[in-house]
């Protein structure tokens, strides 16, 4: 191992290719960390920091993993049956790749509909996931844990596989993925506390949840839509909803101000007779 490493310590093309998959692992983790964010967020606060933990390290383990069977990864993009059609944008010869981005983006489509509809209807429901359902912690736990799996393996073969095709060292892309991975561990909690507290943000990151769903479905298909228009687009709506948010606290901090003199200037008016 450290014969492989000794060699790229000198060369400047190994240390570019660890910056570009570095950046692009965390890039792509977004989409991973916002997930794990929203569904450690329904559980109860003593729980959510262990279960965000518990799927970024399984995230670890799992691209560690894949990056060790890297044969059988590259095996992944080979057609396993083929529906006859081959056309520009789109094509129905499925590799397990593509099985698996499609089942991911249902899964991602299907969660994301669903946190949405439990957003806007209040009505009492009886998912796993609700908040109030402290009897059913453990299981929820669980339910959350083995949800995160299931998009850490579909987001970690894409990941993977797009390394594979920057850089032919192993040992590059290992420190990359602990690098990135080591960035989200950091992110985790900041990133879930402020979805948290802000839930025009949990709404928009439901959005990007929804929108990633569909594209991984489009990629499954052989439609395959740009990364940077898809992360440009949400950078555009984080931006807009930092301004609406900016734009309110003003406004809040505006009423306090208002709110502050009119108190004071009553006490002036009650307090003058007596003088």
């Amino acid at each position: 191992m450290l014969e492989s490493i000794t060699p790229l310590l000198t060369d400047p093309a190994a240390w570019a290719a660890l910056v570009t998959l570095v950046v692009m692992e965390v890039v792509l983790g977004i989409d991973n960390l916002i997930f794990i964010s929203i569904l450690s967020n329904k559980l109860p606060p003593e729980h959510r920091q262990r279960t965000r933990r518990i799927g970024i390290g399984l995230a670890l383990i799992m691209r560690l993993g894949l990056l060790a069977t890297i044969g059988w990864i590259v095996g992944l993009t080979q057609p396993v049956f083929d529906l006859g059609f081959h056309g520009e944008t789109f094509d129905t010869a499925f590799s397990w790749r593509d099985l698996i981005l499609i089942a991911g983006g249902l899964f991602l489509v299907w969660k994301a509909t669903k946190e949405i509809h439990h957003a806007v209807d209040t009505t009492p429901s009886n998912d796993m996931l609700e908040k109030d359902k402290k009897d059913v912690v453990i299981n929820n736990v669980g339910s959350a844990i083995f949800q995160i799996i299931l998009l850490d393996l579909v987001f970690s073969v894409d990941s993977i596989l797009t390394a594979v095709g920057m850089t032919d060292h192993i040992p590059i892309m290992m420190i990359a993925v602990i690098i990135a991975v080591t960035v989200m561990l950091l992110a985790a909690d900041p990133l879930a506390n402020f979805i948290d507290k802000n839930p025009t943000v949990v709404m928009l990151a439901l959005g990007f949840l929804l929108m990633i769903g569909a594209v991984l479905i489009a990629d499954g298909f052989g439609v395959h839509v740009p990364k940077g228009y898809i992360y440009a687009a949400m950078a555009f709506s984080a931006l807009v909803e930092g301004l609406n948010m900016w734009s309110r606290n003003a406004q809040i901090r505006k009423n306090q101000a208002e709110e502050a003199a009119q108190a004071a200037l009553n006490k002036a008016e009650t307090a003058e007779p007596g003088v």
